[in-house]
């Protein structure tokens, strides 16, 4: 298998084409170097210049899953029961008319509205959601309710804007603080690359998780906390913040409403009674709060990224951006920046494709932005359809499209989302991998690979806005194809083609590029184009634009009112647990994400297993020693494994890698090999965060014994 070859040829014979890279969420810009038709060599986009030419081993590998034949070749209709891996080949005509019957039957008996579709959200998300709206549903889902949700939701219920619409400046911070936000090991390489020439440049690192990782050991401060105590842990910093007078008062008076109540929440939540709660010494607390406050407003508590931890995940956000408005870092240099769209600058946004398509008036099956106004109706929460597949309440939904999007690996208890599948007439999934969703649906749309496609035009609102493009640089390998032909075709059968009516992708570049000021040209020559030429940053004094009622910062919450819930909620404690029994963790490494990467050529070797992690006392009332086998066990579950015995978990939890445990036989690399994390989440479809939505993930309750050879 090809990995990057040294590129020595002249110039005439290398075509070098900028894109996007497809093979994590990120997305980063890359140049892709083709030579026969073939790609030689990947590397960071140069007309970048954060990202440069660096790449992570993720998108190092981009070349060894090109050349992969372990992936959807052409489409495929189950013709055993779902799961059986029995399947007919078949062209493309017959899959989309396939699929086109069904969902004109699901439209016919019961609207529109019985059509959900998810992705993976992210920059391209005016397709799906552009298709979705044709058909007449508001139940487009992404993934991040097993992701960043209650992030994304505490941001809007605080700031009146989403966890996209602030950026980190983390370039130009003194001190910044994570939440178990593994920056080293997530690998966004912009991100990496601003953190590192922040330490460059003597910024301080805080991190908080209750296991170590490659960010821990990079940090000044690492404090291994006890297992869902970070809500504490705020609560304990925003007191020492309040009763020491370190917040930035001219800041909080201007754009704070609600600092009383604050004050009256956290009155009794003193370092001492952080210290019982989390682990952490109360002096180091005072010293930490103390120290940080000095470097304000040039500082960064960062409110996470996976934050479907716990049923309180959300207000551990939610006090880690109140830490933020206190110490005045919003529209500071170093801290938490207003994003900006090209049109806040003076230029155009991109055209959207659904604009002209009718608005739909349906109520989202989920009862986000209504029942439940504290939820994002944009997006949705997933886990609410298998409710709704388990009663038919608010109404039936029978037909479901996963577009690159795998949520029997990505949320709890597969196999009670198996069960809940069962009341669908049709489950199509449009991947590139033979993913656990793709191999139980009914069909299997294969997409081009990200280096074999062209998507529609992005746009990187941020302090220096921006439009970015993923253009085709081979030739697909196989009979595959790029989604916006899938959905163009699909709503073209379905007598819907006049809102996705164009005839090639640069006519929808045209289209989208209308009155930006951007020329296509300049966007396949460059990758990117910029709609300013420096960062904007808006006036402290008056021009915050935060989008609540009042234009500031809100620390009593009407929505969590609305839905019953309180603003500034005591803190819940983990019950402790017996012997033998954790809380289950879960993470990823530099090296893989997710299950999207285990069965690649090159990444399967280099991270081969998960192991799980336990901390050495546990281990030794169980008997256990370093490497042995082991039992892991869920109430329905019971999975071998081997202990990987470390002091860098803490003693009340256990530690999986996600992604592995694959079922599908076609991906031979990753068959049977690790543990499912997600197996073992029993139950975890019903257990979320109220206020913002996430999976309570982290709340997996297992136990650990010694297998015993006979």
């Amino acid at each position: 298998m090809t990995t990057n070859q040294t590129d020595n040829s002249p110039a005439s014979e290398t075509k070098r084409i900028p894109t996007t890279c497809g093979m994590c969420a990120v997305r980063c810009p890359i140049e892709v170097h083709v030579r026969d038709g073939k790609p030689v060599w990947l590397q960071g986009n140069p007309n970048d210049a954060v990202m440069g030419t660096s790449l992570c081993p993720k998108g190092a590998a981009g070349i060894a899953f090109e050349q992969d034949d372990e992936r959807p070749q052409q489409p495929m209709i189950r013709t055993g029961p779902r799961g059986s891996g029995l399947w007919r080949k078949v062209s493309w005509d017959e899959a989309l008319d396939y699929i086109a019957e069904r969902l004109n039957k699901v439209r016919k008996e019961h609207g529109g509205r019985a059509i959900a579709l998810s992705d993976r959200s992210g920059p391209f998300t005016d397709l799906t959601k552009s298709f979705l709206k044709a058909l007449g549903s508001p139940n487009y889902f992404d993934h991040d309710c097993s992701c960043g949700i209650n992030t994304h939701n505490a941001t809007r219920d605080l700031f009146g804007v989403g966890r996209s619409g602030l950026a980190y400046d983390i370039k130009h911070t003194k001190h910044i603080v994570f939440y178990g936000r593994n920056i080293l090991e997530s690998m966004m390489v912009k991100e990496v690359r601003a953190f590192m020439a922040a330490r460059g440049d003597g910024a301080k690192c805080t991190y908080i998780d209750c296991r170590s990782t490659i960010t821990a050991r990079h940090a000044d401060r690492f404090w291994r906390i006890r297992p869902g105590a970070d809500y504490a842990l705020n609560q304990a910093i925003i007191h020492e913040i309040l009763a020491n007078k370190l917040y930035d008062q001219a800041f909080v008076e201007r754009w704070v409403v609600g600092l009383d109540s604050l004050k009256q929440s956290v009155a009794t939540t003193t370092p001492e009674w952080a210290e019982k709660q989390t682990g952490i010494p109360a002096e180091e607390i005072r010293s930490f709060v103390q120290e940080i406050a000095k470097d304000a407003p040039n500082v960064i508590f960062h409110s996470g990224w996976m934050t479907a931890r716990h049923s309180q995940s959300f207000h551990v956000a939610r006090s880690t951006l109140i830490i933020n408005a206190l110490f005045g870092t919003i529209e500071a240099p170093g801290g938490m920046l207003f994003v900006k769209s090209p049109a806040d600058v003076g230029a155009g946004n991109l055209h959207h494709i659904g604009d002209a398509i009718p608005k739909v008036t349906e109520p989202r099956l989920d009862g986000a932005g209504t029942e439940h106004p504290q939820w994002d109706p944009a997006v949705g929460l997933l886990h609410r359809l298998y409710e709704t597949l388990r009663t038919g309440k608010p109404y039936p939904v029978k037909a479901y499209i996963a577009y690159r999007h795998d949520p029997l690996s990505g949320l709890p208890d597969p196999e009670e989302q198996k069960k809940l599948m069962e009341s669908l007439d049709l489950l199509v999934s449009i991947d590139v991998n033979y993913s656990e969703t793709a191999w139980h649906a009914d069909v299997i749309l294969p997409e081009a690979t990200y280096l074999e496609r062209s998507n529609i035009l992005a746009q990187a609102n941020g302090p220096l806005p921006s439009f970015f493009i993923r253009q085709q640089a081979v030739e697909p390998r196989f009979d595959s194809k790029p989604a916006w032909w899938i959905f163009r075709e699909l709503l073209r059968r379905l007598d819907l083609g006049q809102y996705m009516d164009f005839d090639d992708i640069e006519d929808i570049w045209r289209f989208q590029l209308q009155g930006t000021g951007t020329d296509i040209e300049e966007l396949k020559e460059h990758g990117m184009a910029h709609a300013a030429d420096k960062p904007t940053l808006w006036d402290r004094e008056d021009g915050l634009r935060f989008k609540t009622a009042s234009g500031k910062v809100e620390i009593n919450s009407t929505a969590l009112q609305q839905a019953g819930l309180e603003s500034l909620p005591a803190y819940k404690p983990f019950e402790y647990l017996p012997d033998g029994q954790f809380r289950l963790i879960f993470g990823r490494t530099a090296q893989l994400a997710h299950a999207q990467s285990t069965n690649n050529p090159l990444l399967s070797e280099r991270v081969p297993d998960n192991p799980l992690w336990i901390h050495p006392q546990a281990a030794e009332k169980l008997n256990i020693a370093n490497g042995d086998k082991i039992k892991i066990c869920s109430p329905t579950e019971k999975v071998s494994s081997h202990a990987y015995v470390t002091e860098g978990i803490h003693p009340e939890a256990v530690f999986l890698l996600h992604g592995f445990g694959h079922t599908v036989p076609l991906q031979t690399r990753a068959y049977k090999r690790g543990v499912a994390d997600q197996r073992l989440q029993v139950g975890g479809l019903d257990r979320f965060d109220p206020a913002g939505g996430g999976h309570a993930m982290t709340e997996t309750v297992v136990s650990v014994e010694k297998e015993i050879n006979v």
